[in-house]
């Protein structure tokens, strides 16, 4: 039997996203069964040492660092997961691959134009497996939606509308996160529409321009000034002459965690509605139309817990799936790539690319709404 490989994570920061990787890493047997690696995380590092201290002896967790610095220089660290605020993943991702370690980074990519640019020399340089986490590609009926516009199934993509919305900023008397802030965060744009934009270019290609409106809605939250953007509204061209609605809200009063795909083409579209992440809907156009409707229709797809193997048989293929399912398969594929030694996607430059459209859309808004080229990385 050959011999798995051993894959030691070092975590930096341990919010919500830090302990959902974390336990996709821990569960992966459950799902996947006899493993080609080994994986755990072996080190993490959180705002301080002590905190960090009890998380490790609250989750099992090897050791504790007492900086980033600390973690980087283990030898016995191979990967390192960056599950921090927005503003330090450009400096984190850089002295972790200086310092020889692949990479899993959270999405955004960074903050600046600046920081992209060095993030993705600094990729090339590496040769290390380097990865972001836009896990919204590994939901069950995501997968399948790039299955079928690969076969060519929806023909010529003719148009698109994807909307990502929350309802956490119409609590004017609540101070919001960090992620809703411009200096650590970079509003609903950078938290919220970066998953969007990766989705609409995965499945439907590059970009080519885009017009950008932003909105504030609430000036103030309780004894907090806003001073990033509450929704955003992006209207784009793809180079294959595409053209969609892309938007980001966290206005959106009643609603909770709503993420809706519609595709449309020559030859059939698809529909998507996180909401109900069993289902993925497709009209195929080469159908009969008639008589009486012939089989003309949106087919509703079970999608749910099938996952390529050797994936979906935990729970079971016909279980419903959560939220946590699609960071599973995220992780099982980014650590599958990096005992392998082979690319992994969403690579570092995608988030780069992601990165261009959101500060093309951006510099749209600020210049009223002109219509933007996006420059590639």
């Amino acid at each position: 039997m050959e011999k798995q490989k051993k894959l030691n994570v070092g975590m930096v920061g341990f919010g919500s996203m830090g302990k959902t990787h974390a336990f996709a890493i821990h569960n992966l047997p459950y799902y996947y069964g006899t493993l080609p690696f080994t994986a755990r995380v072996a080190g993490l590092c959180t705002t301080s040492y002590e905190r960090s201290v009890a998380l490790c002896e609250q989750y099992g967790f090897e050791c504790a660092a007492r900086n980033f610095d600390e973690l980087i220089a283990r030898d016995d660290i191979d990967i390192i997961d960056i599950c921090t605020p927005n503003t330090l993943h450009a400096d984190m991702i850089c002295r972790a691959l200086d310092a020889g370690k692949h990479v899993l980074c959270e999405k955004p990519l960074c903050v600046t134009a600046d920081e992209t640019a060095h993030i993705v020399e600094a990729e090339k340089r590496s040769g290390r497996v380097c990865g972001m986490v836009f896990n919204n590609r590994f939901m069950a009926p995501m997968l399948r939606a790039k299955q079928l516009i690969d076969e060519g199934r929806l023909g010529r993509i003719l148009s698109f509308r994807v909307s990502y919305e929350h309802n956490s900023s119409t609590f004017a008397d609540r101070a919001p996160g960090w992620k809703q802030t411009a200096e650590h965060g970079g509003g609903v744009l950078f938290d919220l529409g970066s998953h969007v934009i990766d989705l609409i270019r995965h499945l439907c290609g590059d970009f080519e321009s885009v017009q950008g409106t932003s909105q504030i809605a609430f000036p103030t939250h309780g004894n907090w000034q806003t001073d990033a953007d509450e929704a955003f509204y992006i209207t784009a061209r793809l180079k294959s002459g595409a053209c969609g609605t892309i938007t980001a809200n966290k206005l959106a009063t009643g609603v909770n965690d709503d993420l809706s795909l519609a595709i449309f083409g020559e030859r059939g579209s698809i529909k998507y509605e996180l909401m109900e992440p069993e289902w993925l809907y497709f009209y195929d156009n080469d159908r009969p139309a008639s008589p009486i409707g012939g089989e003309r229709g949106f087919t509703r797809i079970e999608c749910g817990g099938r996952y390529p193997s050797p994936g979906g048989s935990f729970p079971s293929p016909k279980a419903s799936v959560g939220w946590l399912r699609c960071h599973v398969e995220s992780m099982y594929q980014y650590l599958s790539a990096v005992a392998n030694g082979t690319p992994f996607s969403p690579s570092l430059y995608d988030g780069a690319y992601v990165q261009a459209v959101m500060q093309a859309a951006r510099a749209s808004d600020q210049n009223g709404g002109t219509r933007t080229e996006v420059i590639a990385p």
